[in-house]
């Protein structure tokens, strides 16, 4: 069974910072791309981030580029999604995501509030 958990969200002001993380089990985990996405408030679920299985491709949505950080480490089948220069409209939840056997797979999501 595939399952994702993420962790590390909390409340931080304008230019705070803050390192997420999400631990993969249940999958061959570094042999896939992980993805990164979050929820806003009354929004839909958008896209933030991806890295391929062995960190050679980094992709970011637009507003998060030179701000936010992807990484993983294939030891210990985590993610992580570094978060610097927090800015209000980052406010969301936080879902890490795979697609494993042509199905997507999330987490519970971590809530991250920005807020002076």
């Amino acid at each position: 069974q595939v399952q994702l958990v993420e962790s590390g969200g909390g409340s931080v002001q304008p230019g705070g910072s803050l390192r997420l993380s999400c631990a993969a089990s249940g999958f061959t985990f570094s042999s896939h791309i992980m993805r990164w996405y979050r929820q806003a408030p009354g929004k839909e679920r958008v896209w933030v981030a991806a890295i391929t299985s062995l960190s050679t491709i980094r992709t970011y949505t637009e507003s998060v580029k030179r701000r936010f950080t992807i990484s993983r480490d294939n030891s210990r089948n985590m993610v992580y999604l570094e978060m610097n220069n927090l800015k209000p409209n980052d406010t969301a939840i936080y879902y890490c995501s795979a697609r494993v056997n042509d199905s997507d797979w999330w987490g519970q999501g971590t809530q991250v509030t920005v807020s002076s």
